[in-house]
């Protein structure tokens, strides 16, 4: 049998309530008593259970979740993600309220994060780019006690507590790889496309790319990366410019949103399903993309894996308890159209269902 607090304090030969005060750091126990607790719980090997220990406290936790206010698919069904994983763990005390910000206003994001402290949170997860408003706004979070963790996009020099998503630059290899095997290796030109290219996401993604093209297909030319700053107006330009003057692509690595413009720009000038197109995030758009084969490839993650995981790690951070790293790795998956899952609306996701 697991040793309880009644062993504890039998082998410390103290009250149950004294017990309880050292487990929980309260004040008014003798330094002497309080060896005597600890040495009592190495001797017994107890193992707290903290979840019950909370619920028998009433101890809720409150988690904020900041994302863009933007018509983005992946962005959308990420909150819908988020929203149920909150419902779901309800049943252990934990609420999630999710806050949107203006994506082009970095002091919006900055006076919503600072109105943060004092509401009651455990914790903050945050999805936006890295800038130096934003860095001063995450390590003030973190002054005053609240853990922050980096969503789908890492924030590595905010001194963030933890990041979860994918390997962002192990996701830009391996979609340099379906590439370089999707054209059998040259010659031709690749272009890519992304939303900021001051994004941390869209950096590692870039940098992975380019690792293998050069260094397992030298035949292909990979072309600078365009900007798109997530207008799909702006990606519909510049991508018909590129391809009238660059007869010699055969490839499109759309590193981050507006799918779908993408696809009306390549219908419009009679290209659909003539390119290799491969993009990240498996939304309704792409989905039916994939269907019709004006998009070869998508490399995507389990939101509802993502979400959960969010929802644990900044938990675990707020009781200062360790990760199960297994669990929380967000995995990589590759769907072609020979591939497809169901439709959410008719079957689970192709992965991590328990999770």
């Amino acid at each position: 049998m697991r040793p309880t607090v009644n062993d504890i304090a039998r082998e410390a030969g103290v009250s149950l309530a004294t017990v309880d005060r050292v487990l929980n750091a309260r004040p008014g126990v003798r330094e002497k008593t309080i060896r005597a607790v600890n040495e009592a719980i190495l001797k017994l090997g107890y193992v707290r259970d903290l979840t019950a220990a909370n619920l028998a406290r009433s101890r809720s936790y409150r988690m904020a979740v900041v994302l863009p206010d933007t018509e983005s698919q992946f962005l959308q069904e990420l909150a819908t993600a988020l929203t149920d994983a909150g419902q779901a763990a309800a049943t252990s005390r934990v609420e999630m309220r999710l806050h949107r910000f203006p994506p082009e206003d970095p002091h919006a994001l900055s006076a919503l994060l600072a109105g943060l402290p004092g509401r009651g949170y455990a914790g903050v997860a945050i999805l936006a780019p890295e800038t130096p408003v934003l860095r001063d706004a995450v390590r003030s979070l973190r002054a005053k006690g609240l853990p922050v963790v980096a969503l789908v996009s890492d924030l590595p020099n905010t001194g963030r507590d933890h990041f979860v998503g994918i390997d962002n630059r192990a996701a830009g290899r391996t979609a340099g790889v379906l590439m370089g095997r999707f054209l059998g290796g040259g010659p031709g030109q690749v272009l890519v496309l992304g939303p900021s290219l001051l994004a941390g996401d869209m950096i590692e993604r870039r940098r992975g790319f380019d690792e293998v093209l050069l260094r397992d297909f030298p035949g292909l030319e990979v072309l600078p990366s365009l900007e798109t700053h997530g207008s799909g107006r702006t990606l519909r330009q510049v991508v018909a410019q590129m391809l009238a003057n660059a007869p010699g692509v055969r490839g499109i690595y759309a590193m981050g949103d507006g799918h779908r413009a993408l696809t009306q720009v390549l219908e419009e000038m009679g290209l659909s399903g003539k390119l290799t197109v491969i993009c990240h995030e498996l939304t309704p758009h792409v989905r039916q993309a994939l269907e019709t084969g004006e998009i070869t490839a998508v490399i995507t993650q389990n939101l509802g894996h993502l979400a959960r995981s969010t929802l644990r790690v900044l938990r675990a951070k707020a009781d200062n308890l360790p990760l199960d790293a297994g669990q929380e790795q967000i995995r990589i998956e590759i769907v072609l159209r020979e591939n497809l899952p169901p439709s959410p609306d008719s079957a689970a996701g192709p992965t991590e269902a328990a999770a």
